[in-house]
């Protein structure tokens, strides 16, 4: 084969077959936004949450704290770490099923409050049976935490990482007492805004209902806009002349204002087709 011949032949084009991948990679990017985009309800966001951010430090501070102050033999230790991961879990568990079920989210949060409301009794049983103090609302130090968690309120970019460390001061200290009551301050504030999540739950429910009653409305849209789409419609043929079919408005009848296909032989022929 000569030279010029050979340069005639086709050659691998290696680039143009990655550039392939690439679009394809594209294209299911693409289809996987859309499918986002059209999700009659959105999920997740729960990391922006404060009550789940408030929470966090709660599960990861009752952990520190039983592994610090407490008999790891005693059954209550397994107890508090579930009760504070309960609380913490469940708020996600409900951001995420938001997309199906508005109730199912509803119950889920409300299971994380009365999780919270255990381990607190937990907390307040720890200071009163070794006669420790604990903190009255108004105390210096009660304050001082609150005013922490109400300056980080909306650190919404934190939603990433943990406050923990906001609150080092107090749960880093050795005196149990101390870091039992500032877990208390921060049940507290989780419980409060966990209330607030709770009352704008069953609003949201009330006026915009459901992921049942949100899909059936979708769907009436979509009958709707498909019906509009279809007023020439070329590929109606009459079921009992083959004619052309046109869109018409009962006026009277079982259901008048309701729309169906009619044959444009009318009245001649009265052939009709339901609007599926």
């Amino acid at each position: 084969m000569s030279e010029s011949e050979r340069n005639k032949r086709p050659k691998a084009n290696h680039g143009g077959q990655l550039s392939d991948r690439s679009h394809q990679i594209e294209r299911t990017d693409q289809t996987d936004n859309e499918a986002r985009r059209m999700r009659i309800r959105p999920s997740g966001g729960y990391r922006k949450l404060r009550s789940f951010q408030t929470t966090t430090v709660i599960y990861d501070a009752t952990v520190s704290f039983c592994e610090r102050f407490m008999d790891k033999r005693s059954r209550t230790v397994d107890q508090m770490v579930q009760a504070a991961r309960s609380g913490r879990q469940n708020i996600a568990e409900g951001s995420r099923a938001n997309a199906t079920s508005s109730q199912t989210e509803l119950r889920l949060v409300n299971v994380a409050r009365a999780s919270l409301d255990e381990l607190l009794l937990d907390y307040e049983d720890f200071l009163r049976q070794r006669s420790l103090r604990q903190w009255n609302k108004d105390d210096t130090q009660a304050r001082e935490v609150r005013t922490v968690g109400k300056h980080r309120t909306d650190q919404s970019d934190l939603s990433g990482q943990s406050d923990y460390a906001a609150y080092l001061r107090w749960l880093g200290s050795h005196d149990p007492a101390v870091v039992a009551n500032t877990i208390i301050c921060l049940i507290h504030q989780a419980n409060y805004l966990l209330d607030q999540q709770i009352a704008a739950l069953e609003k949201q429910f009330v006026e915009v209902g459901g992921y049942s009653e949100q899909l059936a409305a979708a769907r009436i849209q979509k009958r709707q806009h498909d019906r509009s789409d279809q007023s020439n419609p070329t590929d109606q043929k009459c079921p009992l002349c083959g004619k052309l079919m046109t869109l018409r408005t009962a006026k009277k009848g079982k259901n008048p204002g309701s729309q169906f296909w009619g044959c444009t032989g009318y009245p001649e022929c009265r052939g009709v087709r339901n609007i599926d």
